[in-house]
């Protein structure tokens, strides 16, 4: 079995991982020949742009200014001739346009070849040799690193309850999670009705797109539909609520303010105004503050039956084709499977499933660092955008640029 060495390897090649390689090559061109990127599509972004089909998303939610160059301008500059495809407010890029400068990062910072075709299984460290880790490749391979960073997202599809109370087998295509969604391989949903479930972001894509394929589309929320341009206020891009965050030393204040920062999902003005639309033209049905309490599988449709049948029993009566779980994901990483081993050898305290991670976002005890979701208590509401590579970054480069930072 082959097995090779590296000094620093990344698990995950997407937006924020390319945020961390560029960044890192900026400060120390030498470890240029000392990194290397794992992912199964061998290519960087490449399951960022499939969700982004899956879904049909035109544009990102994101500002011109966040990216993953180092370099704050370079997509506004990049845009030059491309102005039409920066949105108002704050620039939004259009996804084409994002995509393509994203392809000129990694042809200006000579990353193409970092990114090995293979997905991480194991993430062992090594006892014998201090602050080494193996890993274990969906090829058999193994390397040998120095350091790692897992910068793959991370989370679980989360389904409610009633989900899981389902007995009766049925068609799997007929309740899928948000993330198992393809709406370019549905050519016709024509005479179905399709309940989505969430009121983020993915509801009101998943839902254009069902509208589009000629179904009537049912909505349902907890809550009220929020209108918000960003995921969270402009605010917490900068130091106006990081700077009370970070001073917060109590982790489990600091999980509340994530989590009311964030405050479930939203959708965009632009969003909002299409559903309105949407709902005058009568092909979808919004139900604000509704829940599934049950759904039966009756071999052609769903019978489903909502938590405020003593107010309406808005879909008792009406078969329901389709069910789209936009419920987002649950982050627990004690269930992370490539932490089992790491676990095991450094058990280190979380939060409400989020670990506590030290200043560089390194586990406590080895050099292992994470990003995305998983820093949010270092980085803040941010942590899984694209700004939030951003933060990752200026936290993590000095730990793998300076030797003086290092465990190893």
């Amino acid at each position: 079995m082959a097995q090779s060495q590296t000094d620093i390897a990344v698990i995950g090649a997407g937006p924020q991982a390319l945020t961390l390689v560029t960044h890192v090559l900026q400060k120390k061109a030498k470890l240029r020949d000392r990194i290397q990127v794992f992912d199964p599509s061998g290519t960087w972004m490449t399951q960022w742009q499939q969700q982004f089909a899956a879904q049909e998303i035109a544009g990102l939610r994101s500002p011109a200014v966040h990216h993953p160059d180092p370099d704050a301008h370079a997509l506004r500059t990049f845009a030059e001739g491309r102005y039409d495809e920066l949105h108002p407010p704050y620039d939004r890029p259009g996804t084409r346009l994002f995509q393509a400068f994203c392809d000129t990062v990694v042809q200006r910072w000579q990353v193409r070849n970092y990114v090995v075709p293979a997905a991480v299984t194991r993430l062992e460290p090594l006892q014998k040799r201090p602050a080494r880790f193996r890993l274990t490749l969906s090829t058999e391979e193994t390397v040998l690193a120095r350091r790692v960073v897992l910068a793959a997202g991370g989370g679980q599809p989360y389904r409610p309850d009633w989900v899981k109370q389902i007995n009766a087998t049925y068609p799997p295509e007929r309740l899928c999670h948000a993330s198992q969604i393809r709406l370019p391989a549905l050519s016709s949903l024509a005479g179905e009705t399709v309940l989505i479930v969430g009121s983020g972001l993915t509801s009101g894509h998943l839902a254009v797109g069902a509208v589009k394929r000629g179904a009537n589309v049912v909505m349902m929320a907890r809550r009220t539909f929020q209108e918000k341009l960003f995921d969270a206020e402009p605010g917490w891009l900068g130091p106006k609520y990081l700077k009370g965050f970070h001073a917060e030393p109590d982790m489990q204040a600091r999980w509340q303010m994530v989590q009311q920062a964030r405050n479930g999902g939203s959708l965009t003005p632009e969003m909002m105004t299409q559903l309105r639309r949407l709902e005058r033209q009568g092909q979808l049905t919004v139900y604000e503050h509704c829940q599934v309490a049950k759904a039966e599988w009756k071999g052609e449709a769903w019978k489903v039956c909502c938590d405020n049948y003593s107010v309406h029993d808005c879909l008792a009566h009406q078969p329901i084709h389709r069910v789209w779980l936009a419920t987002g994901t649950t982050l627990d990483i004690q269930t992370h499977p490539l932490l089992a081993d790491v676990w095991k050898h450094y058990p280190i305290a979380t939060v409400n499933g989020l670990p506590i991670l030290d200043e560089h976002l390194r586990w406590p005890g080895c050099e292992l660092f994470l990003m995305g979701p998983w820093a949010a208590l270092r980085v803040g509401p941010v942590a899984r955008n694209l700004f939030g590579g951003k933060l990752a970054s200026d936290r993590i480069v000095p730990a793998l640029t300076k030797a003086t930072l290092s465990f190893a």
